[in-house]
């Protein structure tokens, strides 16, 4: 099939909804079928996904408004990739990612270690459960949605001439 026919109005918002919806079936068969449990940054990168969905079937099913709803999944898509790129930079430690998933300091106290020790979660955001090709997760999202960001805004300029 070509990128012809994939940007065709009446085909562009399913094609971002599937898109999106395999995406959400590979992190969840990561999470479910090998074990690699997210962190707060991998789940915050599953709900512009989501909200992509819901945009591009919406696009699909009301013409009427196609243009609007294909520029919002693209905007959902580039937060996701924007929150992606945060947990790249994260993850090969460019900068600091929240304390609730990411080592801090060492604690001056009894009491700081053990609120430190309570507020930890298991899955910290700065360590790579799994890399294929040099990329984790987080990096492989960052390429994916940004092709995604790009195709949603294609289709937007199809779908207004």
């Amino acid at each position: 099939m070509s990128l012809d026919t994939l940007l065709s109005p009446n085909r562009s918002g399913l094609v971002i909804a599937l898109a999106s919806a395999a995406t959400l079936g590979a992190v969840f068969v990561a999470q479910y079928g090998f074990g690699l449990a997210p962190c707060e940054l991998c789940i915050a990168q599953r709900w512009p996904h989501a909200a992509a969905i819901v945009f591009g079937i919406a696009a699909l099913l009301l013409p009427r408004f196609r243009v609007a709803l294909l520029v919002l999944a693209g905007l959902s898509l580039a937060i996701g990739d924007g929150i992606a790129i945060y947990h790249t930079g994260v993850e090969w430690h460019w900068w600091q990612g929240p304390t609730a998933c990411t080592g801090s300091g060492t604690p001056d106290s009894i009491e700081a270690l053990r609120a430190q020790l309570l507020n930890t979660q298991v899955v910290r955001c700065d360590e790579v459960a799994f890399r294929f090709l040099g990329l984790s997760m987080a990096g492989w999202n960052v390429l994916w949605s940004a092709l995604l960001v790009v195709f949603a805004g294609l289709a937007a300029k199809r779908a207004a001439n």
